[in-house]
């Protein structure tokens, strides 16, 4: 009698659910053990530029001896990355700008490129932790990075007037603070003077890659001029986003002049509709959010035209390059210089573009 071969067995019940737990726990532990031994590479880096800080102290060395030890060091480990002079410098700088062991501070989970812009970029610790922590947790390339320190997005995020205190519980307020920003950089536009609200909306939408990295992470794109049937009327939202970690629809409503109480209205109206007709309360889905996108606001007049309504909603502004005075824009980047910025996000096959400043030994 002939035996059956492996693919002409018959699959036992609960074999395929087995296999695909097997095969989530064996992904899991990789990307768990790929983070400790980042971080204990940079436990290791932090303790270098500890004992060299601590002897160029009490000896009185120069950075001659540190070239020599990168020379001595990469003798003696031929196949270890990271032993350069220049990285021993900066061994050093890290050690100095965490005193305390690094494990305890955000920076611990990132990988060393990242940790040299911090150190180049942000001099101020609590800034610096913030940054880390929010590519630690978003998962930031370093082009991204470099991005939002340039933008300075701490300054922005949460910043816009809003309602969300008294229209949402505690900790979602919280939590829909950290997606809002005040005002969104939309440099990468490169928009002429004069454009029209459609415009706007088009180039958003032909460069949405860069918007998406300035929204933030966990934005997933649903559409443009998203039509909505109500009664007999239909009506169109500029723009609709679903946020994966708040579980919310998100409504931008654009606006290239002065926020109005009227624009403020027809927004509340839209969301309105919106957790009508889209949000299913059944899978989770949370009370829907709108974001008024507009050049200008008085916020004494954002703040009549919020109060006592009873859906989350915000008046944030944005800025675009050519909308500034001529004497700063030259100290600005350019959209070709935030497109190679982010050209890692958009292509990750890609090498990501060069950090001024010391580079790393390859």
């Amino acid at each position: 009698m002939a035996t059956m071969s492996r693919a002409e067995e018959i699959e036992p019940a609960g074999y395929g659910a087995l296999l695909e737990d097997i095969k989530s726990q064996v992904r899991t532990a990789r990307v768990h053990a790929a983070r400790k031994v980042n971080t204990e590479l940079i436990l290791l880096y932090w303790k270098i530029g500890k004992l060299i800080r601590a002897r160029q102290n009490e000896e009185g060395w120069g950075t001659r001896v540190i070239a020599r030890l990168a020379d001595d060091l990469r003798t003696e480990f031929p196949g270890m990355r990271g032993l350069s002079q220049r990285n021993l410098v900066y061994m050093r700088t890290l050690a100095t700008a965490y005193p305390d062991p690094i494990a305890q501070h955000p920076a611990a989970q990132l990988p060393w490129g990242h940790i040299l812009v911090l150190l180049d970029r942000v001099p101020d610790p609590r800034v610096r932790d913030w940054y880390a922590s929010q590519a630690a947790h978003h998962g930031w390339s370093r082009a991204t990075l470099v991005h939002h320190i340039t933008s300075d997005r701490h300054l922005r995020v949460g910043a816009a007037p809003n309602n969300f205190p008294t229209t949402l519980p505690a900790h979602e307020s919280d939590l829909a603070h950290e997606i809002l920003q005040d005002p969104y950089n939309l440099d990468f536009l490169g928009l002429d003077a004069g454009y029209s609200e459609r415009e706007l909306e088009d180039a958003l939408i032909g460069r949405l890659t860069h918007f998406l990295t300035e929204l933030g992470g966990g934005f997933s794109f649903v559409g443009r001029q998203y039509k909505l049937t109500v009664g007999n009327s239909d009506y169109y939202l500029d723009l609709l986003f679903f946020h994966l970690g708040l579980r919310r629809f998100v409504v931008f409503e654009l606006k290239i002049g002065h926020a109005e109480p009227e624009h403020i209205g027809k927004l509340n109206f839209y969301v309105n509709a919106v957790d009508d007709l889209l949000r299913k309360p059944e899978h989770g889905d949370g009370t829907t959010i709108g974001i008024l996108l507009a050049a200008d606001r008085d916020d004494i007049v954002v703040e009549y035209a919020l109060r006592g309504l009873d859906s989350p909603l915000a008046v944030s502004t944005y800025t675009t390059h050519r909308s500034l005075p001529a004497d700063l824009r030259p100290a600005l980047p350019t959209a070709a210089d935030l497109a190679d910025a982010i050209r890692d996000v958009r292509h990750p096959h890609n090498p990501p573009p060069p950090i001024p400043g010391p580079a790393t030994d390859s």
